[in-house]
């Protein structure tokens, strides 16, 4: 059986977890696609994951409204114990490699990290990932009974919701006694879409100016194409962007359908983030910049006069 760890946020599953059913989809492996949805208030969530999946184990606890990866980890070792599942999907989202590798040590089984495709063959799970800022694809196989494995968002489509939804089931949990606390937790409202779901991104970099530069160029550009915000980390350590948009090495991964990169140089650990990118359209003042070698469209010339004019057009 396969064993599919949803993540949710605000009663809605993410994008990544409809990418896991469409992992399960593809390993064709015997058993049912099971779901397990962990939280507090998790009912809206498990009714949209038995639309995904054969059928769905809610663990809705008091103790599991504020995410904690002691606390996840034990109940997702325990729940794919009870069910007896040979593979335990995750989402590589940045909860998801925190207590993925706990899990896999409760349950002794090897963990398949960032993987970005997978098959079966035979009695084993082989898949491929990244490694080396991307510039190396490694194969990696897991002959294993039981196999935790992290797939990284964005890597595979995303599964279609079907008409008639699964069954859904309550689960009993032992939640153990946490060792952190939440004191506090503040979230910046917007009402651009997430930058781990768009399928246009939007960045800029320092070549943008000044802070108000990049608010009106790169976000009045993500308006009007119904796009996400993301920056580079000189951008964010200049205090200009929240770190929640940056991409890279150090911040997230993305591979929209289409990257404009704005006044982007095109630094190593930052093409590590997005050069997976269905199309990449690159605005740089400098025609030798490292950025034009992973573009797919480049464009010279000043961003203050073509974002602008970009702008214009769009709004006509």
């Amino acid at each position: 059986m396969i064993l599919l760890v949803m993540s949710h946020s605000n009663g809605h599953l993410s994008k990544a977890s409809y990418e896991l059913a469409a992992v399960a989809e593809r390993l064709e492996q015997d058993g049912p696609r099971t779901a397990l949805v962990v939280g507090n208030g998790a009912g809206q969530a498990a009714s949209e994951a038995a639309r995904i999946a054969d059928r769905v184990l809610v663990a809705d606890e008091p103790e599991l409204a504020h995410y904690d990866p002691e606390v996840w980890s034990a109940v997702v070792a325990q729940v794919a114990r009870e069910t007896h599942a040979h593979t335990i999907l995750v989402s590589a989202t940045r909860n998801g490699r925190e207590y993925s590798p706990r899990v896999a040590v409760k349950l002794d089984a090897p963990l398949l990290e960032d993987v970005v495709s997978i098959h079966c063959d035979g009695g084993s799970l082989v898949a491929t990932r990244y490694c080396f800022l991307t510039r190396v694809t490694e194969t990696i196989e897991s002959t294993s009974p039981v196999t935790v494995v992290t797939i990284k968002p964005g890597a595979f489509p995303v599964a279609t919701a079907a008409e008639q939804s699964g069954e859904q089931a309550a689960v009993e949990v032992v939640v153990p006694q946490p060792r952190l606390k939440v004191v506090h937790k503040a979230s910046e409202a917007t009402d651009r879409v997430p930058l781990g779901e768009a399928d246009i991104v939007v960045a800029g970099g320092r070549g943008l100016g000044t802070p108000q530069g990049f608010t009106e160029l790169i976000g009045g550009l993500a308006d009007q194409l119904g796009a996400a915000v993301a920056a580079t980390r000189a951008v964010v350590d200049a205090g200009w962007r929240p770190y929640a948009e940056q991409v890279g090495q150090t911040g997230k991964t993305v591979q929209p359908k289409a990257y404009i990169a704005v006044g982007i140089s095109g630094a190593v650990q930052h093409l590590s983030g997005m050069n997976r990118s269905k199309v990449i359209v690159a605005i740089n003042t400098d025609p030798e910049a490292p950025i034009f070698n992973v573009a797919d469209y480049g464009i010279v010339g000043d961003v203050q006069k073509i974002v602008p004019a970009m702008i214009q057009e769009l709004r006509r």
